[in-house]
C-alpha cells in the first residue's frame, strides 16, 4: 500500500505541474515570449552556448539561470548585459513550473521576445517536468562518452534540437561522435542533431538558425 501511494502522490504532482505548464506557456504567448528549455548535463557547454546566442542572435533575450545555487551562472549571463533571474533549487535536480512561474515576475516579459531557461546539469530529472517552454534544446559533449545517449535515453524522446558539443575533443577522449548522433537518431529520428565545437565556432550557425526556424514556425 505504501508504495501505491507514492504512485498517486508522484501522479498528482505530474499532473498540476503541466497544469502549470500550460499556464506558463500563456503567460509567454500573451506577452509574445519564445522560451527555449536548455537541458544538459554539467560541462555539456550549456551556459557557453547560451552565451555565444546572446551576443549573436537579434533578439530582446532574457535569461532564467537554474541550478543548485544559480548565482555562478546567473552572473556570467548578466555579464552580457541582459535580463536575468536566478532560481536556486536547493537539493532539487530540476526545475520545474512552478518554481519557472515565480522567475516570469522578475522578469520584464514585455521587453524580452527570447527567453532562455538554462535547466540544471542533468539528463534524468528534467525529463518528466515541462516548463511552458516551446521548444527544448539538449545539450551533450563527447567529453560524456559516446556513450551518454545510450544511457540516458529518455531525454532525447521530445528533444526539438539536440547539440552534440566539444567535437573538437572527440579523438583526445576516444569518443565517437557519429555514433551519438545515431543513437540519438534511432531513438528520436525526426530531431535535428547539430555537431558543434564552441571553441572554433563549428555548428554555432546552424544550431541558431535552427533555433530562428522554430520561433519563426510558431
Amino acid at each position: 500500500m505504501h508504495k501505491i501511494a507514492e504512485v498517486e502522490v508522484q501522479h498528482d504532482i505530474m499532473v498540476a505541474n503541466r497544469k502549470l505548464a500550460r499556464k506558463n506557456q500563456k503567460m509567454l504567448d500573451n506577452n509574445q515570449v519564445y522560451a527555449v528549455d536548455v537541458v544538459g548535463a554539467i560541462g555539456s557547454g550549456k551556459t557557453t552556448l547560451i552565451e555565444a546566442l546572446i551576443d549573436a542572435m537579434d533578439h530582446s533575450i532574457g535569461v532564467i539561470a537554474g541550478d543548485v545555487i544559480s548565482k555562478y551562472d546567473a552572473g556570467r549571463f548578466e555579464k552580457h548585459e541582459v535580463p536575468v533571474v536566478g532560481l536556486n533549487t536547493g537539493k532539487e535536480c530540476h526545475l520545474d513550473a512552478h518554481l519557472v512561474e515565480h522567475a516570469f515576475h522578475d522578469l520584464p516579459l514585455g521587453d524580452i521576445d527570447l527567453l532562455f531557461i538554462e535547466n540544471v546539469g542533468n539528463l534524468i530529472c528534467p525529463v518528466d517536468f515541462e516548463l511552458g517552454s516551446h521548444m527544448r534544446m539538449v545539450v551533450i559533449s563527447v567529453t560524456e562518452g559516446d556513450d551518454t545517449v545510450e544511457k540516458h535515453p529518455l531525454i532525447f524522446q521530445d528533444a526539438d534540437l539536440v547539440v552534440i558539443n566539444k567535437v573538437d575533443l572527440a579523438d583526445a577522449v576516444g569518443a565517437d561522435s557519429d555514433k551519438m548522433v545515431s543513437d540519438v537518431k534511432e531513438i528520436n529520428p525526426d530531431v535535428q542533431v547539430i555537431k558543434t565545437s564552441l571553441k572554433t565556432e563549428k555548428g554555432f550557425d546552424e544550431v541558431m538558425g535552427a533555433i530562428e526556424i522554430f520561433i519563426n514556425q510558431d
